[in-house]
């Protein structure tokens, strides 16, 4: 039995525990829609940890970013975490990810899920709300050029 022990084993050894855990952090934090598809029980493994990072990227001292550094498996997800991740959660207290279940693999039937920050996906909507309307402008705009030009002709 294990009373009051903590924690997911996910069928792991210690070190390969934590080597997986670190490499999924660091693919949500890197990836472009800051969201990563695996696992049910490997995503709610990791969202604590992940919580606890972005803990980190507030605060912003030396002390943080070497703890993170030594976490996280690439400079340049630490580099995103402190310059834009902190600051965009600076005003929230906690629960900066969550984790939304997407059904069945196709080849062994484990439950899949969605581990993402929130707020990405208004994020990534926003950007495509503007990029259409940019569209949408210049179309206009080539149009009402077209127009002048044949006026004058």
């Amino acid at each position: 039995m294990r009373h009051k022990r903590a924690g997911f084993k996910l069928k792991r050894d210690a070190s390969a525990r934590r080597a997986l855990l670190r490499g999924l952090v660091t693919s949500v934090i890197e990836s472009e829609g800051e969201r990563i598809i695996t696992t049910v029980p490997k995503a709610k493994a990791a969202k604590p940890i992940l919580d606890k990072i972005i803990t980190l990227g507030k605060q912003d001292t030396l002390h943080a970013r070497r703890q993170a550094a030594s976490f996280l498996m690439t400079p340049s997800s630490v580099k995103k975490l402190f310059d834009k991740l902190g600051p965009r959660f600076a005003q929230r207290n906690g629960g900066y990810s969550q984790i939304i279940r997407v059904g069945w693999r196709k080849g062994d039937g484990a439950e899949q899920a969605i581990l993402q920050l929130v707020g990405s996906q208004l994020i990534k909507r926003a950007e495509e709300r503007a990029k259409r309307r940019e569209e949408r402008l210049k179309a206009i705009k080539e149009g009402r050029e077209a127009e002048e030009a044949g006026e004058q002709e």
